[in-house]
């Protein structure tokens, strides 16, 4: 089969499961040549499992306007909000702590975005991830602070 020459690749976050052609999705397929319905219908069969957690997305659109998309783990900044138990970060993080994460919980995020992050081992990723969590405000237990 003959590779067909790509258009245009961009990103979009969605919830899984549940997204909609509205904006600001619908409109960012439009513009790109993307059917939003079409794209709307497959993502969410996709992503079912996930219902209603924000995934990231990348679309490849070819020049025959047909596409094709990889839907990546949810932001490292969503896991730890979740693992947290918060609705957000902290407007000041160094001065206003929202919530707090252990080791154990790190290790899960790390090991769910191993395939997307850079890092030799698993506790580089772990502190990447530790410090994407103190700048939201998040305490991180059980690791040593830089």
């Amino acid at each position: 089969m003959a590779k067909k020459e790509i258009a245009i690749q961009f990103k979009i976050q969605a919830p899984g499961g549940q997204a909609t052609p509205a904006p600001p999705i619908g409109p960012a397929l439009g513009q790109h040549g993307v059917n939003p319905g079409q794209f709307i219908q497959q993502f969410n069969e996709r992503t079912r499992p996930l219902n209603g957690k924000i995934v990231s997305c990348v679309i490849t659109v070819f020049k025959d306007r047909s596409f094709d998309f990889e839907v990546k783990s949810p932001p490292a900044t969503v896991l730890i909000k979740e693992a947290a138990g918060i609705a957000k970060g902290s407007p000041t993080p160094h001065t206003e702590k929202v919530g707090t994460v252990n080791r154990e919980q790190l290790e899960a995020i790390a090991k769910e975005k191993v395939k997307e992050m850079t890092g030799h081992s698993i506790e580089a990723m772990m502190k990447t991830i530790a410090g994407t969590a103190r700048s939201m405000g998040v305490t991180v237990e059980g690791m040593d602070s830089p």
